[in-house]
Order: structure tokens, then C-alpha cells, then sequence
């Protein structure tokens, strides 16, 4: 009843997710609704190995094909996940196919050899790798499940490069989008590319604990995957694109030197721009982001950004930060007894750490310091 328990674990955590990330239409964006197609790639595996481990030798023929190909493919679609993430509007098989060309070729070699084994000698070599010694078939089936298992550590270490590489770049580019960019945005991506590791080194250990300890195996491996699977719904239903693919590339920017004044249309839009912080204090919604400015304003991102960019030397995240700050200055000298939570949620950052980080990428001082300096500045009545 425990294995059985064990195995539906990770089958029912999987199906799960792909029902939340799936039913919150306001919630909605093709990043978590791809990670719903990763989810239901990774239901259809366990529950292939539900029918495996079972063992249920009548049934699970009819998923091996399905096993080896969610195997191959699991690695390949969380990286695209990451490229929607950051560096991709939308999937596009002209643009992240090149991807899947491998594993769908190794997927095809082994099916051929499904096809050209005598159905008895398959089903049987499913469970027995060393049944039918003589046979070229089997022997072929064997050495490419071999084959799999080393492509699938391949994955591994090659994907969690690549989304590093991802993440490094485009999240330092983030802070030209959103205003708080390090509150579960940035360091959420993070923990969702570590998962690949912490997904490796649970298959290393419990193929070693297979060797001895079949059984013990056969629970501990499903509990463990499906816990990380819960930890990647959990964070991927909150994390949001780390760098939206709105934003331009810095060379297709138009340029404007510092020298070179503001057209009479960028003057307006700086104007209606400092409206928005100075007279309806915008910058109180923590979750503001660029967009949202543009909404307000009713102009494009590119003018936003260099107007900030060439007007006060700051990117969107320093420029919003800026007005909290002010913000908290005002706050705090009238209400010296607040604590931070409140001088955090009053003043629009999103966390305390938040408005820690914005303090001292501002002043250099810690938040400690900051009230001590605020507190030595006598009132003005």
C-alpha cells in the first residue's frame, strides 16, 4: 500500500499543478502556462513508472514508448520554460525546435528497434534486460536504454548552464521593467534552475539505493521527485518573467546624447511622467512595472526608459526606488515608532529586504543606519 502510495505521489502533485497553472485566467501568462505543458509531460512519466514499478507487465508496454520520450523531452521543454522567462515573447518551434531535434531522434531510433523485436522478447526484456541473451534485437533495446540514461545526465549539466546563462544576463536587464525586481522574481528563477540539480543528485542517489535496496528505492524516489515537483509549481505559479521580451536591445534604442535637449513630445512625456510619481505617487504599487507607466502615460517603453536614462542617469528601478525612499523619509520622520513591515507596505516596496536593498543602493547605509541619520535631522514645523 506504501508503494503504491509512494509511486501516485509525484502522478497527483504533477496533475495538480497542471490544473492551477491552467484554471487562473487572471493569473495567465505563456510562461506558466507552458510550465502546465512541462507538468502534464512530467504526469504522463510517473505515470509511466507508476505502471512499471507497479509492475503491471500487461500495461506498461503500452507506455514505454511514452516513458522514454517524457525522459528525453522534460529537460529540453524546463529550459524553453526558462527562454520564456527571459529571452523569448512566445514559443516557436522555428526558434526553440532545434531543441527537441535530438531527443526526438533518439526517441525514433528506439522506437524502430520496438518494432523490429518479436512482441514476446520486448515485453519480456521490459522487466529482464538479461532475458534472450542471443537476441540482437533486446541487446540493441538495452544498449539505447543505456544510451538514455547518460543523455538524460547530459541534460542535466548542459540545461542548467544554459538557463544560468539566461538568467545572469537578463536579470541584471530586468530592472528596465520591473520596480522591485529582486522580491521573487529574480531569486525564485534562480531556485527553479537549482532543481535541475537537486533533481540529479535524487536520481544518482536513488539508482544507488536500487542496486541494494529495491524496494526502499521504489518509495523514497517518487516522494523525493515529488516534492521538488510541488517546489517548481510553487515557484513557478509565482514567478513571473524575469525579462519580457517587450524590451529592446540597448543598440536598437534610439539614441539621445546628453547634450542633445528633449524634443517638445519628450518634454510632454516627461512631464506627464514626473504627474504620475509627484501628484498621484505611482510608485505606492509595489507591484508597479513599466507597462504600467505606459498605460498611464499613453506613450512607448523606449521613450520612458531614455528619458529616465538620459534625464537622471538611472534605469526604471533606481528612478521608482528614488520616489520610495522620499517616501520614507516623509513616513518615518512623522512616525518614528513604525516598524519596517509598515514603513515597507506604506511606501511601495514589496518586502522589507526590498526597501533594505533600495536604502543602501541609494545611501550605502543600512536601514539602521538610515533611521539614525534620518532621526539626528531636526523637524521642520
Amino acid at each position: 500500500m506504501i508503494r503504491i502510495i509512494s509511486l501516485l505521489f509525484p502522478v497527483f502533485v504533477s496533475l495538480s499543478w497542471v490544473i492551477i497553472l491552467n484554471s487562473k485566467r487572471q493569473c495567465h501568462s505563456i510562461p506558466r502556462s507552458y510550465l502546465a505543458k512541462w507538468m502534464f509531460l512530467f504526469f504522463l512519466l510517473f505515470t509511466a513508472k507508476f505502471f512499471f514499478y507497479t509492475p503491471l507487465p500487461e500495461i506498461y508496454p503500452y507506455f514505454d514508448l511514452l516513458h522514454i520520450a517524457a525522459n528525453c523531452l522534460i529537460f529540453p521543454v524546463y529550459h524553453n520554460y526558462f527562454r520564456l522567462l527571459t529571452v523569448d515573447e512566445k514559443f516557436s518551434w522555428k526558434v526553440n525546435g532545434r531543441f527537441f531535434i535530438l531527443p526526438i531522434i533518439l526517441v525514433l531510433i528506439y522506437e524502430i528497434g520496438v518494432l523490429l523485436t518479436p512482441g514476446l522478447e520486448y515485453r519480456v526484456s521490459l522487466f529482464h534486460s538479461q532475458a534472450f541473451p542471443n537476441s540482437p534485437q533486446v541487446h540493441f533495446l538495452n544498449i539505447m536504454r543505456k544510451l538514455f540514461n547518460y543523455y538524460i545526465q547530459f541534460q542535466v549539466i548542459y540545461y542548467l548552464i544554459k538557463n544560468s546563462i539566461l538568467l545572469r544576463k537578463y536579470g541584471n536587464r530586468a530592472e528596465q521593467f520591473y520596480s522591485d525586481i529582486q522580491d521573487g522574481k529574480y531569486n525564485n528563477a534562480k531556485m527553479l534552475n537549482y532543481i535541475l540539480v537537486i533533481n540529479a543528485v535524487i536520481t544518482l542517489i536513488c539508482y544507488a539505493i536500487f542496486t541494494k535496496y529495491a524496494e526502499v528505492g521504489t518509495c523514497l524516489f517518487p516522494i523525493l521527485y515529488g516534492i521538488t515537483v510541488y517546489m517548481t509549481g510553487y515557484m513557478g505559479y509565482k514567478q513571473k518573467p524575469v525579462n519580457p521580451t517587450f524590451d529592446l536591445e540597448v543598440d536598437e534604442k534610439p539614441e539621445l546624447s546628453e547634450a542633445q535637449p528633449l524634443l517638445n513630445a519628450q518634454k510632454k512625456i516627461l512631464v506627464q511622467l514626473l504627474n504620475e510619481f509627484e501628484e498621484k505617487k505611482i510608485y505606492l504599487n509595489s507591484e508597479l512595472n513599466i507597462l504600467d507607466v505606459v498605460k498611464a502615460i499613453g506613450t512607448n517603453r523606449t521613450y520612458i526608459s531614455v528619458i529616465i536614462n538620459q534625464q537622471y542617469n538611472q534605469n526604471f528601478c533606481a528612478f521608482v526606488n528614488g520616489y520610495r525612499i522620499e517616501e520614507l523619509h516623509r513616513v518615518y520622520s512623522e512616525n518614528q515608532n513604525f516598524n519596517n513591515e509598515i514603513l515597507a507596505e506604506c511606501c511601495g516596496f514589496g518586502s522589507v529586504n526590498s526597501l533594505k536593498r533600495a536604502i543602501y543602493a541609494k545611501t550605502g547605509l543600512t536601514i539602521s543606519e538610515w533611521k539614525r541619520q534620518v532621526q539626528l535631522v531636526p523637524k521642520v514645523r
